[in-house]
């Protein structure tokens, strides 16, 4: 692809104090109309900037209140507030708000019937008695067609709603609301305008996903998440023209949903550290060391399960051994699905990592010199993640 013509650009300028972003004056993108962090004449500047952020405010329409935890209503940590402390701590780096796609790549990463049901149910539930009746406002489950149930008979779709949301959604923690279907269409933008950013000559781009993506499978949603992300970066990179593309999931929790989407595909490696889920942690069933993918894609899957309290060294060790598989592949793009719950603070898991060891897996990573989109994924320690992420962001600038 050609370089733009310098003559297109115009200079930004930081943004200052503790104020919300201000995105003008803007560097604007000959190809996309996008803002970009400087370009020089020669093209992409990979000294002069940090790593350039984009995000849309509509992901902060998602808001969950409380999650089904084992039959009783707990409070939500994947909060809309998860944005701003992120923002927050990566004041100064160039900011770029999400431009919208349409959903090519996201129909070949999701079935058809999961992205009408998302768009549809919030509606249809306000329209429904729920709230009336038993005071739920949100699209929650109650009815799971397992295996077990089916016995192998093909069953009818149930008429009622809240059946029919057991279909899609396999936990009772993921709760779908006014406003989720457009955070989290908002956060695939969020990650194509990343990609985008990446055919325009940026090294890498951070992409601040809100909710999270990878539990989401072809067919299904859970985990707090409701549309996969990072599968859908790592396909558009395949579109821009990489044959080979690896997605390094850094996430406390294994990425079953982003496993299940490249399962039998060679051309995307799915690669995973996690806390061990036979120590009792979600995803449960995904996430196995034997777990190496099926068919063409056999071998192109790997997960690392880590015991309950691991810390900085065996946690960094881990990523370096991903990325010398990623580097082994020939693989020349990446995502990273950069969650930052396995940090020793975050409620969500028991994992022990440092801001210095999420540093060093910023600079393993960022080694392999590949064109980078890091993808948000979990993290929900308010005080603490975003100090994190800027962490790891500094390490994979500077490895």
């Amino acid at each position: 692809m050609a370089e733009p013509d310098p003559g297109h650009v115009q200079h930004r300028v930081g943004r200052s104090g503790g104020q919300r972003p201000d995105l003008d004056p803007q560097v604007t993108c000959a190809w996309h109309g996008l803002i970009l962090p400087e370009v020089g004449r020669s093209g992409w500047d990979a000294g002069a900037v940090l790593t350039p952020v984009v995000w849309s405010p509509e992901t902060r329409r998602h808001l969950p209140r409380h999650e089904v935890w084992v039959g009783v209503p707990t409070p939500g940590t994947e909060v809309p507030e998860r944005v701003d402390v992120i923002l927050d701590a990566l004041a100064g780096h160039p900011l770029q708000e999400a431009a919208p796609h349409d959903d090519t790549v996201l129909e070949r990463i999701h079935d058809g019937a999961l992205l009408g049901f998302l768009r549809t149910a919030a509606d249809k539930w306000a329209a429904a008695p729920y709230e009336e009746l038993v005071g739920q406002d949100r699209v929650v489950p109650y009815f799971f067609p397992t295996a077990a149930l089916l016995a192998g008979m093909e069953p009818s779709p149930p008429a009622a709603l809240h059946a029919r949301a057991g279909q899609f959604c396999y936990d009772t923690m993921t709760l779908l609301g006014p406003g989720t279907w457009q955070a989290a269409r908002a956060a695939v933008d969020v990650a194509l305008t990343a990609v985008d950013l990446l055919a325009a000559g940026a090294p890498s781009a951070y992409a601040l996903c809100r909710p999270p993506g990878h539990h989401v499978t072809p067919l299904g949603y859970g985990g707090s998440c409701y549309l996969n992300n990072a599968a859908v970066a790592a396909e558009a990179l395949r579109d821009a023209g990489h044959e080979r593309v690896a997605v390094v999931d850094v996430d406390a929790h294994h990425g079953n949903g982003t496993q299940a989407v490249f399962w039998e595909r060679p051309d995307v490696l799915y690669g995973s550290l996690h806390v061990d889920p036979a120590a009792g942690w979600f995803p449960h069933l995904f996430g196995h060391a034997g777990e190496t993918g099926s068919g063409a894609g056999a071998g192109a899957t790997r997960n690392l399960p880590l015991a309950e309290g691991t810390g900085d060294g065996p946690w960094v060790e881990a990523v370096a051994d991903l990325a010398d598989w990623v580097a082994d592949a020939g693989c020349t793009a990446l995502v990273v699905s950069l969650g930052v719950d396995a940090a020793g603070d975050d409620p969500e898991s028991p994992l022990q990592v440092t801001a210095e060891g999420f540093r060093e897996a910023g600079r393993e990573l960022g080694g392999l010199g590949l064109p980078s989109v890091l993808v948000q994924e979990g993290g929900y320690h308010l005080a603490t993640m975003g100090g994190l992420v800027a962490a790891f962001l500094a390490g994979h600038a500077d490895p």
